[in-house]
């Protein structure tokens, strides 16, 4: 009998020691908390590095523990053009930018970051609907994973307000006022500039005061107010022109280095994906709030004239958009399959929009006639 139950007590005893193993397997999978380094390619000061700060918060939260994402800013391990680079070869875990920083390795990645004319009418909302419902975020990733051959995966984390035309010396009248203007620009916003006869040179943001206080350019466009005057743009420059259409929208983005989001289980991944877009739409609320007392403490307690873009120069940059779109089309396909998808979904959103939004500059003029800060001086 001891011979017979040998074997049948080996084996239950076996069975036991693999159910053991597999079940400490799904308790640590459930358990096991994945540290990763990021950085953004925002200085620590910087309005829109408060995005990456929000979201790394949020995603810790919500992930009750299980991720830990220590967070630096630009240029701490590598310099802020290089971080999609640091992410793909594996120096860092993930990274925070924006698309607009890429266009040196593709013209298409200006579709989702400087694309002029919204593109086709197109504002943030109706932008980034196309971007999580139309198609748009398949072919980012498409754009970094196949066009690129990026070890990488991206997630929009905010959609970008439109930027003012920017900051300048004296203010602008004409787009003759433009020519020979030396002028920091990102993204393909820099040949929309060119086309206007503007000398445009591409610095971060980290970079661009030291720039203008040494004369090295005469005036920029960066981001927003709250952006601009978080790296002190107000400080060397008084004259600040708004709106334009040289960048309507466009988003910023968490790049995931491609083997670390496989590591991840899939609660975490759904947990980072929805974070993402839940941070996309906290930073749009606060970036309304924040732009606005921004632009009033800058008027009312730094001395800044805003002044109103010329109707002129807007149609002027909107025929140079659609130069450098049309050369860009027919010199990359990838760029006008981009394009033909974000002309599709404005074609029916755009007119959407006109017709069924309220006439917010008729409600305005009825409610703030003659009390609007912003355009009383106009040059």
């Amino acid at each position: 009998m001891r011979k017979g139950l040998f074997p049948i007590m080996s084996v239950l005893i076996l069975s036991v020691l693999i159910c053991f193993a597999v079940c400490l397997g799904g308790v640590s999978a459930q358990t096991r908390v994945y540290t990763w380094k990021m950085q953004s390619t925002w200085a620590a000061g910087a309005f829109e590095h408060v995005n990456p700060k929000d979201l790394v918060a949020r995603l810790e939260e919500m992930a009750g523990g299980r991720l830990k994402i220590e967070l630096l800013p630009g240029g701490a391990i590598v310099p802020p053009f290089e971080v999609l680079d640091a992410v793909h070869k594996g120096i860092i875990d993930a990274g925070h930018g924006w698309p607009g920083y890429w266009v040196g390795k593709h013209p298409a990645m200006a579709l989702f970051s400087t694309a002029g004319g919204g593109p086709f009418g197109m504002e943030r909302e109706d932008f980034m609907s196309w971007v999580y419902l139309g198609g748009g975020l398949e072919l980012y990733n498409e754009l970094l994973q196949k066009e690129l051959k990026y070890d990488v995966i991206s997630f929009p984390t905010a959609g970008d307000p439109p930027e003012p035309l920017g900051w300048f010396k004296k203010p602008i009248k004409s787009v003759s006022d433009l020519k020979g203007i030396k002028f920091r620009a990102a993204g393909m916003a820099a040949e929309v500039f060119k086309e206007l006869g503007m000398s445009v040179v591409t610095l971060p943001g980290g970079e661009i005061v030291p720039a203008l206080e040494r004369g090295v350019i005469d005036g920029t466009e960066y981001h927003s107010p709250s952006a601009d005057m978080s790296i002190g743009l107000h400080n060397v420059r008084k004259v600040y022109m708004m709106p334009s259409i040289h960048q309507p929208t466009g988003f910023m983005e968490l790049i995931i280095n491609r083997k670390k989001w496989e590591e991840l289980p899939a609660d975490l991944k759904a947990i980072i994906k929805t974070a993402c877009m839940a941070d996309a739409l906290y930073f749009a609320l606060k970036q309304i709030d924040q732009n606005s007392k921004d632009l009033e403490t800058m008027v009312n307690k730094h001395g800044v004239q805003v002044f109103q873009t010329p109707p002129e120069i807007i149609i002027e940059m909107l025929k140079a958009w659609d130069r450098v779109a049309e050369r860009k089309s027919k010199e990359n396909p990838f760029f006008a399959k981009v394009l033909a998808s974000q002309k599709a979904w404005a074609a029916r959103v755009v007119p959407f929009r006109t017709a069924y939004n309220p006439p917010t500059d008729i409600i305005a003029e009825y409610y703030w006639k003659g009390v609007n800060p912003y355009k009383v001086t106009k040059p």
